[in-house]
């Protein structure tokens, strides 16, 4: 078994026993940053990259990280062949968020105007829109397990919703909104009978450092919480002073139909603080303040009745996150970072049990998004 990881901008693969590290070398000009995005059947892989940045020192985020011209590639991994996808451009920012039966992709497109999702071609032609213009931006898509049905989050004016539809925005469904909470990165279980998703109370969160669990039926129906307390850390960030990273940390499905999270211990506190009181320019508005930081995080089993079950250790100033289980659900992947440290690559047993670091990335700069290869 295998997985990809990113480094420093880079895409690396490696087997689960820490063997045969490769990071992928692409001989394209003009490309800051490499990432995996969706497999096909075959094997080959769907990248993301991304050229230098448009925002940056009094260039607001939300007004020109979108103008960042973004590419779609396919590559072979046993041809070493990288073939670029979406050649009928949509937009100067167009990101994959899902492959469909090896033959369409779901692409999201983000210009002046907002954000849209398209169902097109691999090649970009015949570009159908999911949602409309004016929506609210939508990303954050799962795909059930019939390959019939859509689940997304909506950010709108209204605040964060889940949705379902088909997979071209008709027989829409909102699943869950609330004036209290930003819902977040909808999840289908493996049998295709329950949606999970995080629940945050971002009036009292504006970094929206942490969020609970819930889980729906696809309808909305039998909506309840599996955890109390705004108990998952939910906006990782992480890293030393000079070198900082995050994003959102998404809890995954077991193919047992338990759900995989980080959770936090009692009264946490993560050592990048969110400053509320001054504008959001770079989408992460965060100052180093480990002395602010106390307790950390730990990866756990949640069941849909509720109960729980930690899988790794909790100890204070160690964050463990971006949990997922192994293809033959033998093994727990996971990212751990000390307080004021950059992450590595951990593995598991399914217990948790025999935890080892596997890698800290390009240097030792640090790692991110591991993620299994089917």
């Amino acid at each position: 078994m295998r997985f990809f990881f990113k480094s420093q901008g880079r895409t690396a693969l490696m087997k689960a026993d820490g063997s045969d590290l490769r990071y992928l070398e692409f001989d394209v000009p003009n490309q800051e940053t490499w990432q995996p995005c969706a497999f096909f059947s075959d094997g080959r892989v769907l990248l993301l990259s991304m050229e230098a940045r448009r925002d940056g020192p009094g260039r607001p985020f939300a007004e020109y990280y979108h103008k960042t011209p973004t590419h779609i590639w396919i590559y072979d991994l046993e041809r070493e062949t990288l073939e670029e996808a979406v050649t009928q451009r949509l937009s100067t920012f167009q990101t994959p968020q899902l492959l469909l039966a090896d033959e369409r992709l779901l692409v999201q497109v983000v210009g002046d105007e907002g954000g849209q999702i398209f169902n097109a071609n691999l090649d970009g032609t015949d570009a159908q829109a999911v949602t409309q213009l004016g929506e609210g931006l939508p990303y954050g898509f799962s795909l059930s397990p019939d390959g019939q049905r859509l689940a997304y989050h909506l950010a709108s004016p209204s605040g964060y919703q889940i949705w379902t539809s088909d997979l071209y925005g008709g027989q829409r469904t909102l699943v869950a909104a609330h004036d209290d909470y930003l819902y977040f990165a909808p999840q289908w279980s493996p049998d295709g009978e329950w949606l999970a998703y995080q629940a945050c109370l971002f009036k009292q969160d504006p970094g929206h450092d942490w969020s609970d669990l819930s889980i729906s039926r696809p309808d909305g129906a039998q909506q309840r919480f599996l955890t109390q307390g705004q108990a998952l850390w939910f906006a990782a960030s992480y890293g030393p002073a000079e070198r900082h990273g995050g994003g959102s940390n998404i809890p995954l499905w077991t193919q047992d139909g338990a759900l995989l999270a980080s959770c936090r211990s009692p009264n946490a506190s993560v050592p990048w603080q969110f400053q509320a009181q001054r504008p959001d320019v770079d989408h992460f508005n965060r100052d180093f303040m480990p002395e602010q930081a106390h307790g950390g995080t730990q990866i756990c089993r949640i069941d849909i009745d509720g109960s729980s079950q930690a899988l790794t250790d909790s100890r204070d100033s160690i964050w463990d996150f971006r949990q997922s289980e192994s293809t033959d659900a033998a093994l727990l992947l996971f990212c751990r970072a000390p307080t004021g440290d950059s992450p590595a690559i951990w593995i598991a047993d399914n217990q948790g049990r025999d935890a080892r670091q596997l890698t800290k990335g390009w240097d030792d700069l640090g790692v991110d998004h591991p993620r299994w290869m089917p």
